[in-house]
């Protein structure tokens, strides 16, 4: 192999990388509803969105909180999958890529949060943790970074 040979190769591996060394690591979580919510002021105006995951109580015959998170970019809203049939959101954090699916979506106005009224009929201590705790320890969770900016 010649010299210019060797030296194409070798650029060749350094500029495209191998699949796996590039891919983030992907956690995935299934909800049974995905809320997204436009928290607006007394005169209409947005304020801020947020999702909010959902799952159905038997027991309680309602939807409980499980998580909730900020929407900081376009690309965090809820997309709709039509094959297999289900919405799901994705963002990344800590270089994980995190993915909820679920297979309803909601797209709520209001003057009220929704994730601290369903607080009432279920404390945050008591809700089932979108990931597991070793995921979500090095963070203390969905939403913890949200909770000290978004209106009361």
């Amino acid at each position: 192999m010649s010299a210019l040979t060797a030296l194409l190769v070798f650029l060749a591996s350094a500029i495209v990388p191998s699949g796996s060394a590039r891919e983030p690591e992907t956690t995935q979580q299934q909800v049974d509803l995905i809320e997204l919510n436009h928290f607006v002021d007394s005169d209409g105006r947005e304020v801020f969105q947020q999702v909010i995951f959902y799952d159905w109580s038997k027991a309680s015959r309602r939807f409980h909180v499980r998580a909730w998170r900020l929407i900081k970019a376009p690309d965090q809203l809820p997309i709709r999958q039509f094959s297999p049939p289900m919405y799901h959101c994705s963002w990344y954090e800590d270089r994980v890529k995190r993915k909820v699916n679920a297979p309803t979506m909601r797209e709520t106005w209001s003057q009220q949060d929704p994730e601290r009224v369903n607080r009432k009929f279920l404390p945050e201590d008591q809700r089932v943790p979108l990931w597991p705790p070793a995921v979500a320890a090095k963070n203390d969770g969905p939403g913890h970074e949200e909770s000290a900016s978004r209106t009361q």
